[in-house]
């Protein structure tokens, strides 16, 4: 079902708890993300299970070589991690983000009145929200910078804004969405306060390009105050990677993206495939791990107890450098930004 966001609709109502679109006469969105949430767990059951399933987690930290993550055991996770998001079983199932599939009891803020900001009922950090375009239409970020760059500043500072591509870690790929939530539980941030890890490579009029080192994925950081520059340059590092591949569609990225003093931070994560080999074998050798962006930020989802118990810092070293694009093909994409794009 498609719903036109300039057409309100009497069951785009239904779903609608309130409506923020900007400006002084708007109440702050974190406040009111906090107030649906409120309202959610006290009148959808699937939110109220899921709230208190969180409490349940298990967590554990494992010191790499040169970084560290955090293993969240978190079972409730077992069906998007297992997803199949083939292009024949979107084509087969129903979109569980289109407005006459969401549950009876869900509603949302009906954001900019082109997005509706959902609680996610099987959340893995704390107030986990699904913001979700209002119409079904693919997952591609080309079309929705200018809303990501929006959203981190109506969130502000103290939340994660996060995108993954249709091919890594999106579990809805044919619709779009973001994913917010408060920041602080990904080891990366931590990370990325070292200086010493950066390299800057391209300087634009307001935005500045770097490489992270050391953390065994390739990791490229996009920051500035300059909103038009940063999508510039986004712009052309996806439009870098889309020549260095040869590929016609959007390159496999996820995205972790922060806003703080006026400043836009985008993490970017080059990948080349979504699941390690370990996901396809069987029995004993089989880890369920389904990296998305908040995996690659450092924040392992591991839905079976076995893989909680049993990695170490070598496998999750390997997995990421499974996942992640080769850094001469990073290295290629960002030379080639200087060229023409």
């Amino acid at each position: 079902m498609v719903i036109r966001p300039w057409h309100r609709t009497p069951l785009l109502d239904e779903k609608t708890y309130a409506a923020f679109e900007g400006g002084e006469s708007s109440m702050n969105l974190p406040g009111l993300c906090f107030d649906l949430r409120a309202e959610q767990e006290e009148t959808w059951d699937d939110l109220r299970q899921g709230s208190e399933s969180f409490k349940n987690i298990r967590e554990r930290d494992i010191n790499c070589a040169k970084f560290s993550v955090r293993l969240q055991y978190n079972p409730r996770r077992i069906k998007s991690a297992t997803a199949d998001v083939g292009s024949k079983n979107q084509t087969e199932r129903r979109c569980f983000l289109c407005l006459d599939q969401l549950p009876k009891g869900q509603k949302g803020i009906l954001y900019r009145s082109e997005y509706l900001i959902l609680c996610n009922p099987m959340p893995i950090l704390s107030s986990h929200f699904t913001i979700s375009h209002v119409d079904h239409r693919p997952q591609a970020i080309h079309h929705h910078w200018d809303t990501l760059l929006r959203l981190m500043a109506d969130l502000g500072s103290g939340w994660t804004v996060l995108y993954n591509g249709p091919k890594c870690g999106a579990s809805a790929p044919d619709h779009f969405h973001f994913q917010a939530a408060l920041s602080g539980k990904m080891p990366i941030e931590k990370d990325l306060r070292e200086e010493k890890r950066y390299s800057p490579v391209r300087q634009m009029d307001g935005a500045v390009l770097h490489r992270v080192r050391e953390l065994s994925r390739e990791v490229v950081v996009l920051e500035g105050v300059d909103p038009t520059a940063l999508k510039e340059l986004l712009r052309r590092l996806l439009n870098a990677l889309r020549k260095v591949l040869h590929l016609d569609d959007e390159p496999m990225i996820n995205i972790a993206s922060f806003y703080d003093e006026k400043k836009w931070r985008l993490v970017i994560f080059p990948r080349r495939k979504h699941r390690p080999d370990a996901f396809f074998k069987e029995g004993e050798d089989r880890r369920v791990i389904s990296p998305g962006a908040i995996d690659m930020g450092g924040l392992l989802i591991t839905p079976v107890a076995e893989d909680f118990e049993r990695l170490d810092a070598a496998a999750v070293e390997g997995i990421y450098r499974e996942v992640s694009l080769e850094g001469a093909a990073v290295e290629e994409a960002i030379d080639t930004i200087a060229q023409k794009a």
